[in-house]
């Protein structure tokens, strides 16, 4: 028995199953009222948690948010096919998910809480974009040391294009990011501008 002297044990922290029910409702409520209107009180009803639960595990709506779209980070190794066009196509075959209406509303308030909150934005660059960054450097990095990449071509410039240009397409003209749209970004803006002719595009 613990004598009143004792320091109390501490409380146990929300991990496994429990963690990622309330990261998805975190997403739910991101994805309905935005990054402005989402509290702390809102997301501990949609995970049927108390906000005492949440703020063991997370000490501001900014942590858990950051932690939540985190989430949704593909895992596994960075594919290796031995060409950049598939390995390309295979590391961003995963933007099709930007067809699914949650995954856009949840970008879209994430776009917002950056123009909003520089702390946040700073946050969510480190730990969402930036390992995004560095699987695509590591890609092309990998097809310039194979010669895949003329000299001179500037890696850092071109390795975050084909993300960028997806996104364009689906959030200015309305498009969806299919497997199709991919390939022609890769094959029509991507290859051309290695600066190797050589290399075989689906339309050659």
């Amino acid at each position: 028995m613990t004598s009143p002297t004792e320091a109390p044990s501490a409380r146990p922290r929300v991990e496994g199953d429990r963690e990622r029910e309330i990261l998805e409702a975190t997403l739910d409520v991101l994805a309905d009222v935005g990054y402005d209107r989402l509290t702390m009180d809102a997301v501990a009803s949609a995970a049927k948690a108390s906000k005492a639960t949440l703020y063991r595990r997370w000490s501001s709506k900014q942590a858990l948010v950051v932690d939540a779209v985190c989430s949704q980070k593909a895992s596994g190794a960075l594919p290796d096919t031995g060409s950049l066009r598939e390995d390309l196509f295979t590391l961003h075959c995963e933007l099709g998910g930007f067809r699914d209406a949650r995954t856009l509303s949840v970008l879209a308030a994430v776009v917002t809480a950056m123009a909003r909150d520089a702390e946040f934005a700073e946050t969510y660059r480190r730990d969402f974009i930036g390992p995004k960054i560095a699987a695509a450097r590591a890609i092309f990095d990998r097809a310039k040391a194979r010669g895949e990449i003329a000299e001179g071509v500037d890696v850092e410039l071109l390795a975050p294009a084909l993300p960028g240009i997806v996104l364009h397409r689906v959030f200015l003209l309305g498009e969806e990011a299919t497997p199709d749209l991919i390939a022609q970004v890769i094959d029509q803006i991507i290859l051309p501008a290695t600066g190797c002719p050589h290399l075989p595009t689906a339309s050659s």
